[in-house]
């Protein structure tokens, strides 16, 4: 049924309101029948409606990214604190849409939610964009009645996740970057640069030196090899996509490792911290037992070792024993976060202090990624500075022997 909804379409229809006023429009459903039944349903006579060609429609679809179910997510929960009726909502937020994609995906959650599908069932059906966290918030806020409560919480825990992903994404795009580019330099210096000095070293009748000569035996290995390195690259590239997509127990190693690269594991430790703080806060607020949302916050923590750790802990507490003795025998979280998740279990205001925690970690992990942006400036400018300034260096070296030569 989700597919069937999913592949809808648009249509162009001409029609008159209650005045008799001829006006036109767009909407998007699987067959004429249903345009014409929502036209009526807002007080509008169809006259004609017609599929829209996509031939000549100017927008095209782009994949739907994670911010943009944040912001649908904050606009549904704007809307139904405004008092604007849910099915009534998805409709606004859903012709607004500039994305094809998403507004065909907001569209078949309204066709399910019509057809009498609770909203958390609704979602349930498209788990590509709402992981089980929110379906399972959903559903306790559609139980509890405070629905509207509850999707402003996930609007608000979906913005600050997204926020602190950029920030992550920020402190590791720059130094890549850097890599990346001063790989292709250097490989181009070496290819294309260095031969045209090899020749005129050639009619020197001299020694060159050691550092020229094995600047020139790269050079001419790149040369033969330059097919062997670019596959060895991609091939490289493709493995790693492959293992960590496949292998629980190489992306285990591989989050064990990152989190104990100097600077970078720091900022990243934070980071999976901070996510679990606000994770669990918002589903502890929204009144989820402990031990049931301890397998969402696990799925949500981005990090195989700690998601290993939470669910040891979930364990734990559900045979008797408090969070924060739980948390401590881990040994992953700082000992400033089990203390104040104690203060939380004793003064029965948990969900407060994993809030102020979240706050905390976030922060931190935003003055880590500006002081290492800082940090790594003059660091790369040396990097790159000793790469190609040592090339040069190698190349001019036989030039300023020249004289003693002639």
């Amino acid at each position: 049924m989700a597919e069937a909804a999913i592949k809808q379409n648009t249509f162009v229809w001409e029609g008159t309101d209650r005045k008799g006023t001829r006006i036109k429009g767009e909407s998007r459903a699987s067959n004429p029948s249903m345009v014409k039944a929502d036209l009526r349903r807002q007080g509008i006579n169809p006259l004609k409606v017609k599929k829209k060609s996509e031939l000549f429609s100017s927008t095209k679809k782009r994949k739907i990214l994670p911010k943009d179910i944040a912001v649908f997510t904050r606009q549904l929960a704007t809307m139904m604190g405004a008092g604007v009726p849910l099915v009534q909502s998805f409709e606004i937020i859903g012709r607004g849409h500039e994305n094809p994609a998403m507004q065909e995906l907001i569209m078949s959650i309204k066709g399910d939610v019509e057809s009498g599908s609770t909203l958390a069932n609704a979602l349930s059906k498209q788990p590509l964009y709402f992981d089980e966290l929110v379906c399972n918030l959903v559903a306790a806020g559609e139980q509890a009645g405070i629905l509207e409560t509850l999707l402003d919480k996930i609007a608000t825990y979906k913005e600050k996740t997204e926020n602190l992903k950029s920030k992550i994404k920020k402190a590791l795009f720059y130094p890549t970057a850097v890599i990346v580019v001063a790989f292709i330099v250097t490989a181009i210096l070496l290819i294309f640069v260095v031969p045209q000095f090899e020749e005129l070293f050639n009619g020197f009748g001299a020694d060159l030196p050691a550092f020229t000569q094995m600047v020139i035996g790269l050079s001419e290995w790149m040369q033969a090899y330059w097919w062997l390195v670019l596959i060895g690259i991609v091939g490289a590239v493709y493995g790693f996509g492959q293992a960590k997509k496949r292998s629980p127990k190489f992306n285990h190693g591989l989050d064990r490792l990152v989190l104990k690269l100097p600077i970078i594991g720091e900022i990243l430790q934070k980071a999976v911290v901070a996510r679990f703080a606000r994770t669990l806060s918002t589903m502890f607020a929204a009144g989820v037992p402990l031990v049931e949302a301890m397998e969402s916050v696990a799925g949500a923590a981005g990090n195989a070792l700690y998601a290993e750790g939470i669910m040891n802990m979930r364990d734990n507490v559900a045979t008797g024993q408090q969070l924060q003795l739980a948390m401590a025998q881990t040994n992953l979280f700082p000992n400033m976060v089990v203390q104040m998740v104690a203060i939380g279990e004793e003064s029965g205001s948990l969900d407060a202090m994993l809030g102020k925690v979240a706050d905390f970690y976030e922060q931190e992990v935003d003055d880590a990624v500006d002081g290492l942006s800082s940090l790594l400036e003059p660091l790369i400018m040396a990097v790159l500075g000793v790469l190609v300034g040592g090339l040069i260096i190698a190349m001019y070296l036989p030039i300023f022997k020249m004289g003693s030569v002639v």
